[in-house]
């Protein structure tokens, strides 16, 4: 299985399509409508929401955006040097870390403008705020479009690259161009990798899967390679230079002994040796191809000197012990892609030797450390005669065995004592004490290594009386000194204080014994007439007093209550009619009795402010008015009682045509 699935990347928009899809995301799902009606708090959060979710959303692409991308510095090396040569890995990673910067530019903006919108001390100020926090967002995101339009391009090209396993069984087929890479490949797998004649079709990699031993083999096909400086190299040799340096496998070196690939076997032999430090550590075959146009054995002997040299690098011969006289070519791998001749035997061979090689650095890896650090221990004198010791206690329990003396059970105890139920097994004698006299004691509640009587003080008593004896003592002393003290206190005080205090002390028990009939009454009591206040608690000073405390004007109230004691004196004429006459200017005025009845009640004046002592508690008072009286208005409700349902049958109700289960409302 792969190790990395760029398929699944998402797609990344463009500026403008990325702005659309945050917009029209929040616009769906946000409340749309708010009034100027609403009070500011109500307001503040609707704009507010507004705000959050938008960011939300932003985090919430950009995230998936920098997560679903591969980090350089986390995925394989070779994936790490493919992104390099394909996309400049440094461009990758700053188009990723303005996306980064983007994101957190965004959160910024949305704190900052959530902290302001707070203060908002209106509709259109909060909506201010609002499209100025999204207009700075989507300002920010326009200035991406580079960023975005780069990464989707490398999401693109990711998502066309082949499923590469680097740490599976693989076969890495190299060579010049045009030298029949790609013909051994769709042989000995099920690829169809395009082969033309000329060089460089294949200008990335591929990648096929062949069978063998049961084994899933991977067979990758890389571009051609020339033979100049790296830094000359191209994007197309570069892929096939990572290969080579990175994926673990064998490696097939594939030479075109025909030289119908336009280059001499002189030429790719010194290919082979400029990239030679790239097998390092691999196993590697020379594999000559099309053996069906020209013979190995029909070549000359320069060539076939070259041949040798890049034999004896694949064998480990070392200069030295290089023959230049033997020029036998009979390990090298002969096959012809054409006629199939020997490509399933450079299959085989390749997948031998790469399976032996992982079995040796397994076992290299893990048996050959772990047996450099063990050391086996030998006795010294093995002649020694060491006969078997058996302890005492099986020698003795043989002898009974011998005798013929069977051991007791604990089922034989129990059928001889009364049977399951009446028996109860005795665990303690197989207790191991020093003294057997122990198994059966009682054992005493032990806590924190302490026994019970540790805790018992066989004096607590005397202590206890003795205690008490000395708490009565320090009460008595401190009742005496109290005592003394009162009374130094009250002789200290004159004849007017002393009758004050005589008169708290009353003040205090009738306060308390009015609060205790209270209590006990449930504050049941009816009001007193005034005739019965025999103490003149209601009295026009008193009320007087207290008005002005509290920041009333208290005139009028007093006026009022001396007119209604005195009694309001009448004038009636002889005939008693019903009508009442007042003197005016010299004229007399006549008006019904019910109507002086009416005027002598007093209508309250617009803007009263009795009962009001400030400037800010009246416009309290007006703003809650306000505030009581707005759903009213909302509802058209004429006051608190108002229960009138102004439409008896509204007409979406009641119009049109019935359909089936709509009846229920008829």
């Amino acid at each position: 299985m792969p190790v990395y699935n760029f398929k699944k990347i998402t797609v990344v928009p463009d500026a403008k399509g990325f702005i659309d899809i945050v917009l029209s995301k929040t616009q769906r799902k946000t409340p749309t409508v708010v009034h100027r009606g609403y009070s500011i708090t109500r307001i503040r959060s609707f704009y507010m929401r507004k705000v959050k979710y938008t960011q939300q959303n932003w985090q919430e692409k950009l995230g998936t955006i920098l997560e679903e991308f591969p980090r350089v510095d986390d995925i394989h090396p070779f994936y790490a040097d493919l992104l390099n040569v394909l996309y400049d890995k440094d461009h990758y990673k700053l188009a990723l870390g303005q996306l980064n910067l983007a994101r957190n530019m965004i959160d910024k903006i949305a704190k900052d403008y959530i902290k302001m919108m707070k203060y908002g001390d209106g509709l259109y100020r909060c909506k201010s705020l609002k499209r100025a926090a999204l207009g700075r967002m989507c300002t920010l995101m326009k200035r991406q479009q580079s960023s975005l339009a780069y990464l989707e391009q490398v999401r693109q090209h990711l998502a066309r690259l082949p499923s590469i396993d680097p740490n599976t069984r693989t076969i890495i087929v190299c060579g010049y161009p045009n030298v029949g890479k790609s013909s051994f490949m769709n042989k000995v797998t099920r690829a169809d990798v395009e082969v033309q004649p000329y060089a460089f079709t294949t200008k990335s990699l591929f990648v096929g899967h062949a069978d063998y031993k049961y084994l899933r083999w991977q067979v990758i096909d890389t571009p051609g390679i020339l033979d100049r400086p790296l830094e000359e190299r191209n994007t197309i040799e570069m892929q096939s230079i990572t290969a080579l340096a990175h994926i673990r496998a064998v490696v097939l070196y594939i030479v075109d002994i025909s030289e119908q690939c336009g280059y001499t076997i002189k030429q790719q032999a010194e290919l082979f040796h400029s990239i030679k430090p790239l097998f390092t550590g691999k196993p590697l075959e020379v594999v000559v191809n099309k053996t069906d146009v020209v013979d190995l054995d029909s070549l000359n002997e320069d060539d076939r000197k070259l041949l040798k040299g890049m034999q004896n690098v694949v064998e480990m011969v070392d200069e030295d012990e290089m023959d230049d006289t033997d020029l036998s070519l009979n390990n090298l791998m002969r096959m012809s892609t054409l006629t199939e001749t020997g490509v399933m035997d450079v299959k085989n061979r390749a997948c031998d030797k790469l399976l032996a090689s992982r079995v040796e650095a397994k076992l290299r890896a893990k048996g050959g450390e772990a047996l450099t650090k063990l050391h086996v221990a030998m006795p010294a004198n093995q002649s020694a005669s060491r006969p078997a010791q058996l302890p005492a206690n099986l020698e003795e329990a043989r002898a009974r065995r011998d005798a013929g003396e069977k051991r007791k059970t604990e089922k034989d105890l129990q059928e001889e004592n009364g049977g399951a139920g009446v028996y109860s097994a005795d665990f303690r004698k197989h207790y191991d004490l020093e003294n057997d006299e122990w198994k059966y004691d009682i054992m005493p509640e032990i806590m924190d290594g302490h026994n019970v009587l540790d805790f018992v003080d066989p004096d607590i008593e005397a202590k206890l009386a003795e205690l008490e004896a000395e708490e009565e003592a320090l009460q008595a002393e401190a009742e005496a000194a109290g005592e003394m003290n009162m009374d130094d206190e009250e002789e200290e005080l004159d004849e007017e204080e002393q009758e004050l205090v005589k008169e708290i002390r009353s003040r205090k028990k009738t306060i308390v014994a009015n609060h205790r009939r209270g209590k006990s009454t449930a504050n049941n009591v009816a009001v007193a007439p005034r005739k019965f206040d025999t103490q003149k608690k209601s009295t026009t000073e008193r009320m007087e007093t207290h008005l002005t405390s509290l920041g009333i004007d208290p005139t009028l109230a007093v006026e009022r209550a001396r007119s209604v004691s005195r009694g309001r004196k009448r004038r009636r004429d002889t005939n008693n009619a019903d009508e009442d006459m007042e003197m005016e200017g010299g004229e007399i005025q006549t008006r019904s009795k019910s109507r002086g009845a009416q005027s002598r009640v007093r209508e309250p004046t617009p803007g009263d402010r009795s009962g009001l002592s400030t400037t800010a508690q009246v416009a309290k008072a007006l703003k809650l008015q306000d505030k009581a009286q707005f759903k009213r208005n909302k509802m058209a409700k004429a006051g608190e009682g108002d229960r009138v349902i102004q439409t008896k049958m509204p007409k979406h109700m009641f119009s049109g045509k019935r359909g089936i289960g709509k009846t229920d409302r008829r």
